[in-house]
């Protein structure tokens, strides 16, 4: 059988509650476009969100599940998921649907034209709010931009952590071979590896609604990350050099 036209991976910690709705609507979406797709559901957790999803997969051949009882991040889990994915598109949306996934409208038509990477951003013109992080939220996000350019660079990526992001197939299994970061900025080492290989990165506004979810561990969290970034920061120069794969996703394109 030919590969599918999308992989669309949803990266699960404990999501029970919303993962049959988020994969519902996504399988709805791409069969009313008549895409053929996969969806690979990385869950983690014991609250039975995998199991949920096994069940769905165990008549779904289009369904796939992988994950453990612990948690091992989320960047761990992508990455688990790109190297299974076979879809001539990959992509990643969050498992509470933040982002809609009608919104891939919006990816889809830069994608055709040959932009290897595709990212929805928060921060750009045209972008649509419709519920607000809080406050506090609001403004460690404005800081941490200001420490992602002071520390690794990425000039122009107005929003890193919007979890919804699109690649080629090949570029997505060349950047992901060399990915090693396991929790949340995941992200922001895929955007640099791509950044400093050379990989045009097309950035869409896209409509976004946060969830309220308060599991996140600010302190501890954040320590986290800062470590992460630094590890970012010295080890991912030169992990990517310039080959066929980037030469192609460049034509017709600059930075």
């Amino acid at each position: 059988m030919p590969p599918p036209d999308i992989s669309l991976i949803l990266p699960a910690y404990d999501e029970a509650q919303r993962i049959l709705g988020t994969i519902k609507e996504s399988a709805e979406y791409f069969s009313n476009r008549s895409s053929t797709y996969e969806i690979i559901v990385a869950a983690d957790g014991t609250d039975g969100t995998r199991e949920l999803v096994e069940a769905l997969a165990a008549s779904d051949s289009r369904i796939r599940v992988i994950g453990s009882a612990e948690r091992r991040g989320k960047g761990r889990g992508i990455r688990e998921a790109v190297a299974l994915a076979e879809g001539s598109v990959i992509g990643f949306a969050d498992a509470d649907n933040k982002v809609p996934i009608a919104e891939y409208d919006r990816i889809e038509p830069h994608l055709r034209a040959g932009v290897p990477i595709v990212i929805g951003s928060r921060a750009m013109e045209g972008s649509r709010i419709e519920r607000m992080q809080p406050l506090h939220r609001q403004l460690g996000s404005k800081g941490f931009y200001i420490f992602l350019k002071l520390v690794i660079g990425l000039h122009g990526i107005h929003d890193t952590q919007c979890g919804f992001k699109f690649f080629r197939n090949d570029v997505a299994k060349r950047i992901f071979r060399h990915q090693k970061v396991d929790g949340y900025m995941f992200d922001v080492e895929i955007l640099t590896l791509a950044w400093r290989s050379g990989y045009y990165i097309e950035q869409v506004p896209i409509r976004w609604r946060d969830d309220g979810d308060s599991r996140l561990q600010l302190l501890r969290g954040n320590i986290r990350n800062v470590i992460d970034v630094f590890r970012i920061r010295f080890s991912s120069s030169g992990l990517l050099e310039p080959g066929p794969a980037v030469e192609s996703a460049m034509a017709g394109k600059s930075r």
